[in-house]
């Protein structure tokens, strides 16, 4: 099997933040806006650098999403900056109206998601905001999974035409995409060949996909592991094909099962190639305190979890 090595962990906001640094060199029309966050985005460099095209709006996220659907009107790529929490759930109303419904050019990134917000606890730790955006007609969704993968994604976002949701996170993790990859938003990346079971991955997720696929191969199953960072565009294609090879499926993410990856892969699937699926995600709970690693112990997100779905689904073909 192919090695993925970890180059160093590095947190995927930090990904974000490396991104929006070369943009403000590079793209004049780039603002950003963050709601009194600019330390947990990373922005301080841009900041720095373009103090006129920074726009520090303060705990006031609602009027932000607004101030960036307007910003677009001048020509103007804004970026929004803060937590996933407050990104989604506590401006639904403000991006549906304002943003997606005219298709405003917005590009709404949003850090500390999931459960390895950690300490912070349930009221911070958002797992159901994939499927809040990537129901919005038009929102384009992507959750990335390395520091490498989310620079790249955050430089790719600013040459899309159209209102982009960019989710990433807090924790240091492993970072073994390339560094110079070329990010192309609704395409899957195909990490393993198999044959006997998909796993599809998300995020934080991705990584542990592969330590499984390893742990797997040692056991005599041959997974395949696709890492699908863009939720919406799904790739479809990629889904079906590999389905179709392999006869069953495991998707992990750290999100609700319910509105998440999962349930688009499942949709896929029942409209072109029914077969068994099993879902490493957070059963329709809330999440809690405590650090990371202990979270996704807990809720069964980890290569663990992952092998065991895997056992699991293979009987079912």
């Amino acid at each position: 099997m192919k090695e993925y090595i970890n180059t160093g962990s590095k947190d995927t906001r930090s990904g974000f933040g490396a991104g929006l640094t070369e943009l403000g060199k590079t793209n004049e029309n780039v603002v950003a806006l963050c709601a009194d966050l600019t330390g947990s985005l990373k922005m301080d460099e841009f900041k720095a650098n373009h103090p006129e095209r920074f726009f520090q709006v303060g705990i006031a996220e609602a009027n932000m999403m607004g101030m960036a659907a307007g910003m677009t009107i001048g020509g103007k790529i804004p970026f929004t900056g803060t937590f996933a929490n407050f990104s989604t759930g506590r401006v639904y109303d403000q991006i549906r109206q304002s943003i997606a419904y005219s298709g405003k050019n917005v590009k709404i990134c949003a850090s500390h998601a999931g459960v390895t917000l950690g300490e912070d606890g349930a009221t911070h730790q958002i797992l159901e905001d994939l499927g809040l955006m990537k129901m919005l007609p038009g929102m384009t969704v992507i959750n990335t999974c390395d520091f490498n993968q989310t620079k790249a994604a955050t430089l790719a976002i600013a040459e899309h035409d159209g209102p982009v949701y960019l989710r990433f996170g807090r924790p240091k993790v492993a970072n073994f995409t390339p560094e110079d990859q070329k990010f192309e938003i609704g395409k899957a990346v195909k990490l393993y060949e198999g044959t006997d079971v998909t796993i599809i991955a998300t995020g934080h997720l991705v990584w542990e996909a592969i330590q499984a696929a390893v742990e797997l191969n040692d056991k005599g199953i041959s997974a395949e592991v696709i890492n699908i960072h863009t939720i919406k565009p799904l790739d479809e294609e990629a889904i079906i094909k590999s389905v179709k090879k392999t006869g069953c499926v495991v998707t992990a993410e750290e999100h609700n099962f319910l509105g998440g990856l999962g349930e688009s892969v499942a949709r896929t699937l029942a409209q072109n190639f029914p077969a068994p699926q099993e879902f490493v995600a957070t059963q329709d709970t809330f999440g809690e305190s405590g650090t990371p690693a202990q979270l996704m112990d807990k809720y069964g997100l980890n290569a663990a979890a992952i092998v065991k779905a895997t056992e699991k689904v293979i009987k079912r073909k």
